[in-house]
């Protein structure tokens, strides 16, 4: 049985955005426990160089949508990134979600021997989502993970893997 493109990103991004979703869920709850302003968590960051969590999950976002749209050979909608909010985050990630939903599998299973061409240069579609996609989706995804942890939000690995199917 073969293993296609759609199947190896689609449901990666679904449910690791969800997974995100629900860590600003208790990203939220703590900063209301603790008294925390919660845009002190969202300009919160790892190290000086560092994006902040708002950027690292816009990027994430962004990595999602942008790459399955190459792959499928559509255009990508534009997102603004200008979200300031908790719940601007959450309206971003179910939006890319919900976009994800509306593309066809059968375009981005073809992509795999395509050129597709992206601000780094072309390249072949299964290079494009093994080397450049999906590592960097999981890089600041697992960056804003870490992020939270690091200001003492109560989460852990069963947070950041999500609805294992």
């Amino acid at each position: 049985m073969s293993f296609s493109m759609s199947q190896a990103s689609l449901p990666v991004f679904e449910i690791s955005l969800n997974a995100l979703s629900a860590i600003l869920d208790k990203a939220e709850a703590h900063a209301a426990a603790k008294k925390i302003d919660p845009s002190v968590l969202l300009h919160s960051r790892l190290s000086p160089d560092m994006f902040a969590l708002v950027r690292q999950v816009q990027i994430a976002t962004d990595l999602a949508k942008n790459g399955s749209a190459r792959l499928a050979g559509v255009e990508a909608p534009p997102y603004e990134d200008n979200e300031t909010t908790m719940d601007e985050l959450k309206t971003r990630i179910a939006r890319t979600v919900a976009y994800l939903k509306t593309l066809d599998p059968k375009q981005i299973d073809s992509s795999a021997d395509r050129q597709i061409s992206f601000p780094l240069g072309p390249t072949k579609g299964d290079e494009y989502l093994n080397h450049f996609v999906l590592p960097n989706f999981y890089f600041h995804l697992t960056t804003a993970y870490a992020i939270l942890r690091h200001c003492g939000v109560d989460i852990g690995k069963r947070d950041f893997l999500g609805a294992i199917p």
